[in-house]
């Protein structure tokens, strides 16, 4: 079967290709990038022109001649608008205002009393609100809104079920472009958080590297973003990654999603309200500073979700194998008194072939991975990406 574009696609795909060009590899000469895509000097002359009076890329100074004239060299103008980066967690929202490039302008948390998907989407409203007043003047403005949630979404950005939040069919996605007007990308949280690590949590070169990751989130539950290739793996109907639901004791306690024994249940901050512990708080935050302090029970606790953590990943690096694997979310800051008894399981049980070169990591970006990476989907449709399916 032929598959053809017409000229209008065909050239919102080139334009597309020369600015990820200059966003990824800037300072670029226009000869450069006509060398770089393959594309002809005038239609990159011309592409180049655009975006330019569209306030995405300006010039600056003069590069390297190679006989002729100096060339203007071309930069990625990454505050031409600004996007807002959310995620939902069982116990707050937190969300960042950001430019096209990541960089955060602004924080916000606000607290969670109840997870109601009114009284949740009115928080984020309030959020939303209180970042939009502190955006800078740009050309473009807030160009989209992106969402990393706790739950199984949808293509439509639907909220299919997050039994951490009590939710089943939660059109989420439609309710808040309705409500605020602008586009928005609803996406797991893991999932988004994989890209906040791939594009914000290490440099270009790195990232051209890393093909195969697998991003743990690890907080009130456990999930996990998968990138095959590249390219995020959302598997057969985009439900790929809920990792904190597999059974790793066949007989063990019950879990909100109708399971026993769920990772999540030993290895996340579920841990904290096992019945057999007495610890004076329920999240890690409030628990470090027991930690910092030498606390026996807190310190046995970490060690123990430590242990739990490397089973579950054990049974992740067998099965898919990735070149990289990162741990995030809040579990992330206890990493001094949990790493330990994490990797002597890793190395005791994984594979020797699966585990020689890969490379386990704790995420740079510490809380905020989510965040970014939702922030991260809602500059992408903005940039004008174009997914062509044959």
């Amino acid at each position: 079967m032929n598959v053809t574009g017409d000229q209008a696609l065909v050239k919102k795909l080139n334009k597309s290709i020369v600015l990820e060009r200059i966003r990824l590899h800037a300072p670029l000469s226009r000869a450069q990038l006509s060398s770089q895509t393959g594309l002809n000097k005038a239609t990159v002359s011309n592409l180049v022109a655009e975006l330019i009076t569209e306030g995405l890329v300006y010039e600056t100074g003069l590069g390297e001649s190679s006989g002729g004239r100096k060339p203007l060299m071309l930069l990625f103008n990454s505050r031409a608008g600004f996007v807002l980066g959310i995620e939902v967690s069982v116990q707050y929202i937190q969300g960042a205002l950001t430019d096209l490039a990541g960089a955060i302008e602004a924080e916000l948390v606000l607290p969670l009393g109840q997870h109601d998907p009114a009284f949740v989407m009115e928080q984020i409203r309030k959020l939303v609100q209180q970042l939009m007043q502190v955006t800078p003047p740009s050309p473009h403005g807030i160009v989209g809104i992106g969402l990393g949630v706790p739950g199984m979404v949808d293509e439509s950005g639907t909220v299919l079920f997050a039994p951490n939040l009590g939710w089943e069919e939660v059109p989420l996605q439609q309710q808040l472009e309705t409500e605020l007007g602008l586009p928005v990308v609803v996406d797991n949280e893991a999932n988004v958080g994989a890209q906040g690590e791939l594009y914000y949590g290490m440099d270009g070169e790195h990232r051209q590297l890393v093909r195969d990751l697998v991003y743990i989130s690890a907080g009130s539950g456990i999930g996990a973003g998968i990138i095959i290739d590249g390219k995020p793996y959302q598997g057969a109907w985009g439900y790929a990654g809920e990792t904190g639901h597999m059974t790793i004791d066949w007989n063990g306690r019950s879990c909100t999603c109708g399971s026993r024994g769920c990772w999540e249940l030993y290895a996340s901050e579920k841990a904290y309200t096992a019945p057999a512990l007495s610890l004076p708080a329920h999240s890690t935050a409030k628990l470090l500073p027991f930690a910092r302090q030498g606390d026996a029970d807190t310190l046995s606790v970490f060690r123990d979700i430590g242990r739990y953590l490397g089973v579950g990943i054990t049974n992740i690096v067998n099965s898919l194998n990735p070149g990289m694997l990162i741990i995030g979310g809040p579990l992330a800051e206890a990493r001094p008194w949990l790493e330990q008894s994490m990797r002597e399981v890793i190395d005791e049980r994984a594979l020797p072939y699966h585990r020689r070169q890969l490379q386990i990591r704790f995420s740079t970006l510490g809380s905020r991975s989510t965040m970014l990476g939702a922030a991260y989907a809602a500059t992408a449709p903005f940039l004008g990406r174009v997914r062509v399916s044959l």
